[in-house]
Parts: structure tokens; sequence; C-alpha cells
């Protein structure tokens, strides 16, 4: 201030540098407001790799800039953030560098909720009150969409980074909806874009999005507030087609999140919500097809396994005889023995006890007609066991024979079934090698047409030469100038030339034509 008062009125005023008029506002803002308490609504909160804060003070006319140095944010009893209503203590200052005045905080106190934060939360209520964020309308996202509309800035590196996401994960058609991300236009863009998507028919010459993604990159709450208008939350809890809201950083929240079917922190996770990986797909249907293999052998080696012990149980036909054949064999070996033995006895009965010739007569007939019923009977009764082991063995067999066709039948469906299915899988996989193998075949078509399109053989046919010297191409009159001679070539071949018009006598086909005049 004395340098303004030492200067005389009148046209041979002082002329100041920048540097001290700089100075001389700085001390006097310094000198009136040396410490000063504000209120008013954080916004554009700014932490820097540095440690410092920077922030602005605003009400609903000013902004003023507020700076809180490393030290003393970290001793800040309230952490800035965006849209809190705050009495910052501090000192006024100048920043010479860029013409501006700023507030030093050296204390923050919370004065209550903002402007903006108090109308977002009340707009909020009123639309959760109509159940526009109740869970029950949420969709669930497809598993593998074939077209996916993203509704976001074209020029912005949200939509670089989901076609990046996209192409690494699993590439799919994205249908891009150009929308200004922020400003007054922001919001009926945005609205217009998803009901614009939905509005699509199925089938047409655009085809219909399986899933909308809403993207924007981090910014401030007056950034955002685009997304916090009514119109759009609306559009996005009428959309048909599920939705993923991707607006702002994780710590960033919009009324979009709440209307949509998912939120995703970032852009990048929204392409990553959107599809799966193809790698881990692939996997996965190698690992189902071999245990498709292991369980057709399966069907195969457990019915005959089963068949196996079946027939071990069952035990061998032969078997069940060999007992009873033995025991008949035993006895029969017995039976003649026996009998002789007891001729003898009842033979030295009679010899010691004589009897009369009469008497003898008849017990003789009545032994032997007792021994032939003992031996017919005997012989009745081993027939008949005979017949009842037969009848037996049959019925076994018979049983058998049954199991074993059941068996058999069972086995011929399951395979004829795998058979099928593995004839279907053979048939897919064919073509599909054919499809790979033609669109290969097409691609490498395409860019040898290209190579041949861009090709300066191609400009050589439409009237134009190329002049060889010097073991290079001659690209300046200064250069053919220095040659004693050099080739120019057409279409159709090279013929030799010199700077003063000469031709020689040998060219590229070799044949004598008439003289040419100097290029220059």
């Amino acid at each position: 201030m004395d340098l303004i008062e030492d200067t005389p009125p009148g046209d041979n005023a002082h002329e100041f540098t920048v540097s001290e008029l700089s100075g001389a506002v700085k001390r006097n803002i310094e000198d009136r407001f040396g410490r000063v308490r504000v209120r008013g609504e954080i916004g554009r909160v700014s932490r820097p790799s540095s440690g410092h804060v920077y922030f602005d003070l605003k009400d609903d006319r000013s902004v003023l800039a507020a700076v809180s140095w490393k030290g003393q944010a970290a001793r800040l009893a309230q952490r800035p953030e965006e849209g809190m209503e705050v009495v910052a203590t501090g000192r006024m200052t100048t920043f010479p560098g860029q013409s501006k005045y700023q507030l030093i905080v050296e204390q923050i106190e919370p004065a209550g909720m903002g402007a903006l934060m108090a109308m977002l939360e009340k707009r909020r209520k009123a639309l959760a009150a109509e159940g526009l964020f109740d869970q029950e309308r949420k969709r669930p996202l497809p598993f593998l969409p074939r077209v996916i509309g993203v509704v976001t800035s074209p020029s912005g590196a949200v939509i670089r980074d989901i076609l990046h996401r996209l192409r690494d994960r699993f590439p799919a058609h994205v249908l891009i909806w150009p929308v200004a991300v922020q400003g007054e236009a922001c919001a009926p863009q945005v609205a217009a874009a998803i009901r614009g998507f939905n509005a699509l028919p199925e089938g047409g010459a655009i085809p219909r999005p399986d899933l909308i993604i809403v993207a924007r990159g981090g910014g401030s709450l007056e950034d955002l507030w685009g997304f916090n208008e009514e119109e759009v939350v609306r559009a996005a809890a009428a959309s048909d087609i599920p939705l993923i809201s991707a607006v702002g950083h994780e710590t960033d929240t919009t009324l979009i999140d709440f209307a949509s079917d998912r939120r995703a922190p970032t852009p990048t996770a929204a392409a990553e919500l959107a599809v799966p990986v193809r790698a881990d797909l692939a996997a996965r249907l190698a690992e189902a097809g071999a245990r498709m293999s292991r369980a057709s052998g399966q069907r195969i080696d457990r019915p005959r396994q089963r068949l196996r012990d079946l027939a071990r149980a069952m035990g061998r036909p032969a078997a069940l005889t060999e007992g009873a054949r033995q025991r008949f064999d035993l006895w029969g070996s017995r039976l003649e023995p026996a009998l002789r033995g007891l001729v003898r006895a009842r033979r030295q009965q009679l010899a010691s006890r004589p009897m009369p010739a009469a008497t003898l007569r008849q017990f003789t007939s009545a032994k032997r007609h007792g021994l032939e019923r003992v031996a017919t009977r005997l012989e009745s009764s081993r027939e008949r066991r005979m017949e009842r082991r037969k009848d037996r063995l049959a019925q076994l067999q018979e049983r058998l024979d049954s199991s074993l066709r059941r068996a058999v039948a069972v086995t011929r469906r399951a395979v004829e079934t795998q058979s099928e299915r593995l004839a279907g899988l053979g048939a897919r996989l064919d073509k599909g090698g054919r499809r790979a193998i033609d669109q290969r075949r097409e691609a490498l078509m395409r860019l040898d047409r290209m190579r041949q399109t861009l090709g300066y053989e191609q400009t050589l046919k439409r009237g134009f030469a190329v002049v060889h010297g010097g073991g290079g191409v001659v690209t300046s009159a200064a250069v053919a100038g220095k040659l004693t001679h050099f080739e120019i070539e057409f279409a159709d071949g090279r013929i030799g030339a010199g700077p003063g018009g000469t031709r020689p006598d040998s060219s590229s086909k070799g044949r004598a034509g008439p003289e040419q005049g100097s290029l220059f």
C-alpha cells in the first residue's frame, strides 16, 4: 500500500512491475484476513501424491479455492469429502503464479449436509418410495451376450478400456451410443440412449443388445450429476434389457447405480461382469468332454463287470451235480458188496438150519423178489433224483440266459446312445473346423487383395513411373542431375535414361527406341 500512496497522481504515475503489484496485493490480503472462518460446501477434492489436499469451498454464488498443506492435512480432525458443508478456519493468501486468492485451511469442522447432497438424498428417497430400487426388479445378466450396447462418450478413455477388456476376455459385438457424459445435455442424451437400445426390434438391421453398459470415468459430484437426474433413473429402471452402471470410480455413487441391475465399481469391471473368460470356458468344455468320455466308458464297463460278478455268484452248472454224482457212485460201490455179504450170511444161516426143500424154494423166491423190488426202487429213486437235478439245472440255465440277454440289451442301448452322441459331436466338430478354415481363407484372400491394391505396381498401371539410380529410388531432380544414367520403371518394363536426355543402348527389355528428351 505504501507504493500506491507514495505515487503522485497524474500522467507520471509510478510504473509497477508485475511482481511488485502481486506482492502488494498479497500483503494487503494477508494483513486484512490473517485468520478467518468460512462456511461453505466442499467441491472438487484433489489429493495428489505430494500429500497436499486441494478443494473448493462454494455456496450458491461463489467459489473459493482452498488448500491444506501436507502437515496440516494429516492433523485435520475431519477429512474433506465432496458435498460436505463445513466451517473452515485458516488464513487468506494469494498465489501470484495464477493471479488468484486462496484459503490456507488449518482446521475443518462439519456444519451439516451440503445443499447438493441434501437434494440428492431427498430425490433418492422419493424414487425408492416408488419401488424403482427394489431388488425384485433386478434382472439377471446374460451369461454370454452376443451384442453389448455401451452408452458413453466415444472419445474418452472409458470406451477404450471396455473394448480392450472385452477383447481380452471374450470378444463380442459392441454397439456404441455416443452421449455427453457431463453438463446439461448429459441426462437427456443418456436417457434417450437407454430407451433407443430398448426400442431396437429383434432381428432388425441393427442388432438388439443383450446387455447395456452405461459408463463414465471419475469426476466431481457436479460432473456426475447428470446420472442423478430423474429421467435417467426412470429410463434405467424401465429398461427391458439388463443394464450395468459403471459411473465414476469405486467411491462414487449415483442414483443410476440403485436403478440398474448391476453396479460396477469401474468401467473395466463392467466389462468383466459382462462376459466370462474364454480360456476358462474352453478349459471347462475340455473337462466336460473328458468327463463325458469317462462316463461313457463306465456305462459300458460297469454292466460288463456286474455280469461277471453275477456269473461268479451263480457258480458253474456242472458243480451243482458233482456232489450228488459222487454220493451216488459211493453208495453204488457199496451196494454190491453189501448184497453179497447179505447173501452169504443168509446162505450160512440156511446151511446151519436145514429147511425143507419147498420152504427153501419159497424163501429163495421171496428173497429174489425182494432184491428185485429193492433194485427197482433204487433205480426209480436214482432216476427221479436225476430228473429233479435236470429240471433245476434247466431253470438255472434259463435264468442265466435271461440275465445275460437283459445285460446285453442294456449295454447295447447305452453303446448306441453314446455312439449317437459322439456322432453328433463329431459332426459339430467337423462343421466348426470347416467354418474356421473358411474364415481364415477369406481373411487371407482379403489381405492378398489389399496387398495387390496397395502395391506400387497398381500405381504404375495408372500412368506413374519410378526412377531408379545409384542403387536406389531417385526422388529429386538434384539427385538425378548428379547421376550419369538411371532407369525409369513403367508398368510393363524399364528403360534407360540420362540427365542430358541420352538413353543408354541397354534397357531392361533389350529393345532400341527413339531418343528421349531430358526429363528436367
